[in-house]
């Protein structure tokens, strides 16, 4: 060690060593005495040096036992006492700098008895450091963790290897939350552990928020539709979740432990295992397809989005089985239908074409994809720009037909139906260019056979007319022949009989134009109320006149039925046709039936029916037991000219003015039958609410009828028989009558000073027609009176808004009796 030159430093370390001396001299006792200070002079020369040394100082004493000396032998010190001052200072320093961290800090020997705690770990736990030292740290700890947490340090002490953990650590005022507790050990240079530091970092939210998230992830796996699997990167399969049972049919101890290949189509093995090795290299799995076998055999597609995480493969499959079976089912719609469908962006440009396309028009994929959908049109480029913009306000358009310009040229018609979405029009085309031929072919064949069918009609009508108006011409002409040869003969009896057969045969004239106006339902009708019951029964005695003795006739007249409204004179018509066609479809005799009833057509009965409205009707029924009709012959009755009698005994007017009739009343007519079963005829008039009123009587001249004081009448009339008798009854009746053969003339009358006080005129006048004669009357007479004559189906069609104030109207023919009652009735008003 060297030369001591000195044996203790001056001053109090000099003092102390004196001290030991005396001890040692008094007590006789060996001490010790450790890092004890002395300088040192090397041996080598230099500077003396201060050395701390351990001494053990030992008396030497005589026989007696009096101390006599004293031996002292040191070993030097000095590095390990300045090692300790400075793991002192050390210390210290690390203390200074633990109170100064947010965390709780401590301390440990080696043997992991704690002996240190800073602050922050003494105000959250509320203790001290005596409380805490040792084993005192462990109270703090859960009871649920506690376990977890001496057994991990007793491994760490055992091991020297470092502390981490998670437990939950009690707080002053007793609630437990959450750590992360680290401890590493401090070692020597030699590797000896010389302390253990440790930190407890409060993780409480965020284990909070782990443990919910992984209570979502579990409930997740649980209740997902989609397949979820975990398998090592030898594909080896380590979880399932439970959709593989519900979708697959495997139980999760049939999947764990086996490979995927075993479930795996056999086709899809060897993709699959590449996606597998690309997953073991750290890439990432979107969207992956293989087919996987369920347990009953059959396979399902699945798409995979995987990642590779913690030597494990995490996957979720989706089952797109139908999905990928409805695309299928899409495209082969898309590319067998034969309708034309494009796609097209808002500004019209098309961007997708189904083959249809191509095959109709003849333009390729890529000469029609790009191009703008008026490249194709031959129609005006701008009506289509206008449909773009209404179809960029998301209106669609349906049934728009367009022509477009195919690639040999030809024009293809097409019916569109076109929606916008999202900025995007769908359209959907039919090819309708055979049908738009086969429809113009269709209409001039339409057009043909209906003029072809006019002319077979007017051949019916002047057959069946022209019959029937002979045979009436045939009863007036020779009935008057006979009346004008006696009386030029002078011979004055029994002329009744012949006006009475030329009376009747007028009479049967009018009633035919009649049927002839209520075909083309123009003829003026006059609707009152009619009491059908009265109605009928007032005809009974013609009716069996009418069906001879061979044909019962019964009538089954309701109780409490309604009164309706319509034309009386129409309704015997009616009622009388009826009659004979059911007497002819009874050559061999039977029996007819004539009902009446009150009857409610519903709104479901008028639906199945056309041109029936839903309400209250007065329904007369007219039954035979002839021989009935098939379906198509009750199809065709009601058509005009059809007739089922033999030429020259009908003209088929019968029940077309029965229809007409019926239609012009609101009412509706139907006839049920069956062959060899006889046919009813139904005829429906609309019940009336309002109060009937009472039959007139037809009107008769009386002294009512003379003129009061010779009023003027003007007669514009072209036909002269006519005219001569309207002026023969004025005159008799004491007017003043003046003649006028057309228009023109009447017109030059009325422009004259003579008075007027009634123009009565034709509406059918050669020149001017009779309203021009009015009109032009009223321009120089505003206030004359004007009665119209009219026998002319269109002229009547005007009634409804013809007629103004100061005007009436009167249909041809017309009796004497009622033209007198109409003008006094006028003058008089």
């Amino acid at each position: 060690m060297g030369r001591t030159v000195a044996e203790a430093p001056p001053g109090s370390a000099e003092q102390g060593f004196l001290k030991l001396l005396d001890r040692v001299r008094e007590n006789g006792d060996a001490f010790r005495a450790d890092g004890a200070l002395f300088r040192v002079q090397p041996e080598s020369g230099g500077e003396a040096v201060d050395r701390y040394v351990d001494f053990v100082y030992q008396p030497l004493t005589d026989d007696d036992g009096t101390v006599t000396g004293i031996f002292a032998s040191g070993v030097d010190v000095t590095e390990e006492t300045r090692a300790q001052a400075a793991i002192a200072a050390n210390a210290e320093q690390f203390r200074t700098f633990a109170q100064l961290l947010p965390n709780h800090i401590w301390t440990a020997p080696p043997d992991g008895q704690l002996d240190w705690f800073n602050d922050e770990a003494l105000a959250y736990s509320g203790a001290q450091q005596d409380d805490l030292r040792g084993h005192g740290w462990a109270t703090l700890v859960h009871p649920d963790d506690a376990e977890l947490a001496t057994g991990q340090w007793a491994t760490a002490l055992a091991s020297g290897n470092g502390y981490e953990t998670e437990f939950r650590i009690r707080r002053e005022d007793g609630a437990y939350r959450w750590h992360l507790v680290r401890a590493l050990p401090i070692r020597d240079d030699d590797g000896n552990i010389l302390r253990w530091v440790g930190t407890n970092t409060d993780i409480h939210e965020r284990k909070v928020s782990q443990d919910e998230s992984t209570t979502d992830r579990d409930r997740l796996w649980t209740i997902s539709r989609d397949l979820m699997l975990v398998c090592t990167f030898d594909a080896e399969i380590t979880a399932v979740n439970p959709t593989a049972k519900r979708l697959l049919g495997w139980d999760e101890a049939e999947m764990i432990g086996r490979k995927l290949s075993e479930f795996i189509h056999p086709d899809d093995i060897d993709r699959t295992g590449q996606e597998v090795a690309s997953l073991e290299n750290g890439g990432t799995t979107l969207a992956f397809e293989n087919r996987f076998r369920t347990r009953a055999g059959e396979y399902r597609l699945l798409a995979w989005n995987a990642v590779p995480d913690a030597a494990r493969i995490h996957a979720v499959g989706r089952d797109i089985t139908e999905q990928r079976e409805l695309a299928k089912d899409r495209e082969r719609v898309w590319n067998l239908s034969p309708v034309l469908k494009i796609v097209a962006d808002s500004d019209g440009r098309i961007t997708d074409i189904n083959p249809t396309w191509t095959r109709v028009l003849g333009w390729s994929r890529s000469e029609t994809i790009g191009k703008r959908s008026t490249d194709f049109l031959v129609e005006d480029q701008e009506d289509w720009t206008e449909r773009l913009r209404t179809l960029s306000e998301s209106a669609p358009h349906v049934e728009h037909r367009t022509t477009l310009l195919s690639k040999n040229g030809q024009q293809r018609q097409v019916q569109w139906t076109i929606v916008p979405e999202n900025g995007t029009f769908y359209g959907f085309g039919r090819d309708v260019t055979a049908e738009a031929e086969a429809a113009v072919a269709l209409a001039e064949a339409e057009a043909a056979l209906r003029q072809s069918q006019k002319m077979e009609a007017v051949g019916q009508l002047t057959g069946g007319i022209a019959h029937d108006f002979n045979n009436l011409l045939q009863g007036i002409t020779g009935s008057l022949e006979i009346v004008q040869r006696r009386v030029a003969q002078g011979k004055l009896d029994d002329l009744d009989r012949f006006i009475a057969g030329a009376s009747t045969a007028a009479n049967r004239a009018a009633a035919l134009t009649h049927r002839l106006l209520a075909f083309s339902r123009r003829q003026p009708l006059d609707p009152k109320p009619v009491r059908a019951n009265q109605l009928v029964a007032s005809m009974e005695d013609l009716l069996r006149r009418t069906i001879g003795e061979r044909i019962e006739l019964e009538l089954v007249l309701a109780g409490g039925l309604w009164v309706t409204r319509c034309d009386p004179n129409q309704l015997e018509s009616a009622i009388l046709n009826l009659v004979i066609n059911a007497r002819d479809a009874m050559p061999d005799g039977g029996k007819l039936t004539i009902e009446t009833c009150n009857a409610h057509l519903d709104s479901a009965y008028a639906a199945r029916q056309r041109g029936v409205k839903p309400g209250q009707y007065v329904c007369v029924c007219v039954t035979d037991t002839g021989t009935g009709m098939d379906k198509d012959t009750i199809a065709k009755a009601f058509e005009p000219f059809f007739t089922t009698k033999p030429i020259g005994q009908g003209t088929g007017l019968g029940l077309s003015m029965i229809y007409g009739f019926a239609q012009q009343s609101e009412g509706y007519a139907k006839i049920y039958s069956e062959v060899g079963s006889g046919t009813t005829f139904k005829l429906y008039l609309p019940r009336f609410q309002g109060k009937s009123e009472e039959e007139e009587a037809p009107p008769e001249l009386t002294d009512a009828h003379q003129a009061d004081a010779g009023e003027v009448v003007l007669v514009v009339e072209d036909d002269t028989v006519v005219r001569g008798l309207i002026v023969e009854e004025l005159r008799e009746l004491g007017y003043a009558a003046i003649e006028a053969v057309d228009g023109p003339k009447g017109l030059d009358i009325l422009r004259s000073k003579r008075r007027i006080d009634l123009l009565i005129t034709d509406i059918g006048l050669p020149g001017l027609n009779g309203r021009q004669v009015a009109d032009g009357a009223r321009a120089v007479r505003p206030g004359l009176k004007i009665l119209f004559m009219t026998g002319y189906a269109e002229n009547a069609a005007l009634a409804s808004g013809f007629l103004e104030p100061g005007m009436e109207m009167i249909t041809k023919p017309f009796a004497m009796e009622a033209l007198a009652t109409r003008i006094r009735n006028m003058l008089g008003n």
